[in-house]
């Protein structure tokens, strides 16, 4: 089986930040995002990476942030390895196609998560409440069942630990009125934009979250964006509502989680190679489906 990179070492760079999945490094008035093959299931990062994951990552995000630059701007520089500060020449092999020059942005600490679907959490909040994220919904909804609109449902932020949602008032006190109004119409009208396209390719996104930050004065989308990661996706052909859905995301690894005795707390249960290899098959081809690419 392929080896995963779930670490970086790249002896005389500074690291700036370490995540769930990405390595940043200093890169002068830029940083370099890396995104490794480790993957979290229950806000736990496991012991085994799934192979290609991070190059999965980036190439859909760079596919995105392309197909949504006419709506709002990003934090993208550039994903050429050649074009990359001089410091990083010798590490070029292990950063092709997993990496990105970024701007530095300011980020705002909140998750922009659209809802278009009763799925996950969402759905488990509705069958105990009749909302979702204190947002009312029809009575008689099924698991899976599209929403009547798309919902902001927004999100603290945690690096570590779960993140917990948040009410619209929460996401104005941290970004004031006026930005926390636009952060929700772009969250929802990126989603809507995606989510047409993928129907056309043959993907529901159920839902996904976003980031953004702030470059000066400017609005950026930034981090990741409509990945297998960030997002919910399930194929159009055998979707059926009243039942979990089929998925091209993690959903299969949480899946085999829960058939273990596994309490969700550290340390991590080990994958077995068929559940990592289903895993990245899935990954590459949300992928191919979404591109036409397969690299």
């Amino acid at each position: 089986m392929e080896s995963a990179l779930t670490s970086t070492d790249f002896p005389g760079l500074r690291i700036y930040h370490k995540g769930k999945v990405r390595d940043i490094y200093e890169a002068g008035e830029h940083l370099l995002f890396v995104a490794t093959d480790r993957i979290s299931a229950f806000d736990c990062i496991l012991p085994d990476g799934i192979p290609d994951k991070g190059k999965v990552l980036t190439q859909t995000s760079l596919f995105w942030f392309h197909f949504l630059r006419g709506v709002i701007p990003n934090h993208v520089v550039t994903a050429n390895v050649d074009e990359y500060p001089v410091e990083f020449a010798p590490f070029q092999e292990a950063l092709r196609g997993r990496s990105m020059l970024v701007r530095r942005a300011k980020m705002i600490q909140v998750e922009c998560v659209a809802r278009g679907y009763a799925a996950g959490s969402g759905w488990k909040d509705y069958q105990r409440t009749g909302a979702i994220c204190g947002i009312s919904l029809p009575r008689g909804l099924r698991e899976s069942d599209r929403l009547p609109a798309p919902i902001f449902t927004p999100a603290s932020k945690a690096e570590t630990g779960h993140d917990e949602n948040i009410p619209f008032s929460a996401v104005e006190e941290i970004a004031g009125p006026a930005l926390a109004k636009r952060l929700r119409e772009l969250t929802l009208d990126i989603y809507a934009r995606a989510a047409k396209y993928a129907e056309g390719r043959g993907i529901v996104i159920a839902d996904t979250k976003f980031e953004f930050g702030l470059i000066g004065e400017e609005l950026v989308l930034a981090d990741e964006v409509l990945t297998p990661d960030s997002s919910r996706f399930w194929p159009i052909d055998g979707y059926a509502p009243g039942r979990s859905q089929k998925s091209f995301d993690k959903q299969y690894v949480r899946d085999y989680l829960e058939t273990t005795n596994w309490d969700k707390r550290p340390p991590a249960p080990q994958l077995p190679e068929d559940v990592i290899r289903g895993t990245a098959a899935k990954y590459r081809e949300a992928y191919r489906i979404l591109t036409d690419r397969t690299s």
